[in-house]
C-alpha cells in the first residue's frame, strides 16, 4: 500500500510545510508509515528504501503529538486510498510505547555487596 503524487496532492493541505534540509520527503514518509501499517513491523526493520528508520520514527511522533497524523490518515480514507483497517490499526499502534534497548538494562549498583563470610588473610 503506497500513495502516489497525485493522492499526495490531495492531502497536501493537512501536511506541515517542509523546511530546511528534510532529507525524506513527504510521499515518502507517508509510504514508510504505511509500509509499517501494512506489514506490522518495528520502526528498527523499516526497508532501506525509506532511508534511516530513526528520523521517520521522530517525525511520526512528532505528527502524533500535533494531531497531523490523524488528520492525514482520516484524509487519505476519506479520499479512498487507503483503507479504513489501516487507520484504525494506526490508531491503536499509537498507544504502544516505543521499545528502547536502554530501558532494559540492569541498574548499575553503587553500594558494595560484601559477603557473609570473612575474607581469609
Amino acid at each position: 500500500m503506497e500513495i502516489n503524487i497525485e493522492q499526495h496532492e490531495k492531502v497536501k493541505h493537512v501536511l506541515p510545510v517542509q523546511r530546511g534540509n528534510v532529507s525524506v520527503e513527504n510521499v515518502k514518509f507517508i509510504n514508510a508509515i504505511l509500509y509499517i501499517c501494512e506489514n506490522d513491523c518495528k520502526w528498527m526493520r523499516l526497508p532501506k528504501e525509506y532511508r534511516k528508520w530513526h528520523p521517520i520514527y521522530k517525525r511520526f511522533r512528532r505528527w502524533v503529538e500535533d494531531g497531523i497524523i490523524d488528520k492525514l490518515f482520516r484524509e487519505l480514507c476519506s479520499q479512498g486510498a487507503i483503507n479504513s483497517d489501516a487507520v484504525a490499526w494506526l490508531m491503536d499502534s499509537m498507544a504502544v510505547p516505543e521499545y528502547t534497548p536502554g530501558r532494559l538494562r540492569s541498574v548499575k549498583k553503587t553500594e558494595n555487596s560484601l559477603s557473609d563470610a570473612p575474607k581469609a588473610d
